[in-house]
């Protein structure tokens, strides 16, 4: 079987998440993805909508997941592929380069991200609406 593992906060999820996931999924048999935890968040100066076992519990509804993790850390990455028996590890191509530190443990890649969707716009768009 081979495993594949991705990371985010999976905040806000949108189709371009799901197309993320989906193409994860299709690299491999079982894809564990790893959502960054509310304090982890709060180190990374970032607040998510929506709790993290709200997230966890979307993310664990989604057919092509079959596995979430917590991300309690920057440092957790070599150690949950060693502990997960990732054989491919995944990322947006907006990190690319950044977890090639990876490929002495599993295969790295960097997946195109979803045009014309993000976090970032919706969270944008909503503020217009909000102040209309």
């Amino acid at each position: 079987m081979k495993k594949v593992l991705t990371y985010g906060t999976f905040d806000l999820l949108h189709w371009g998440h799901v197309n993320l996931l989906k193409r994860a999924k299709d690299l491999g048999d079982h894809l564990t993805v790893a959502i960054s935890t509310d304090e982890f968040n709060k180190i990374k100066n970032k607040k998510a909508y929506h709790s993290f076992d709200n997230r966890k519990m979307i993310l664990e509804s989604i057919r092509y997941v079959d596995k979430v993790i917590p991300e309690d850390n920057w440092e957790q990455k070599i150690q949950d592929v060693i502990d997960n028996e990732i054989d491919i590890f995944v990322m947006g191509d907006d990190w690319k380069g950044h977890f090639d530190f990876l490929k002495d443990y599993c295969e790295v890649v960097y997946l195109p991200r979803t045009i014309g969707i993000s976090t970032s716009q919706i969270k944008d768009d909503l503020k217009l609406v909000k102040n209309g």
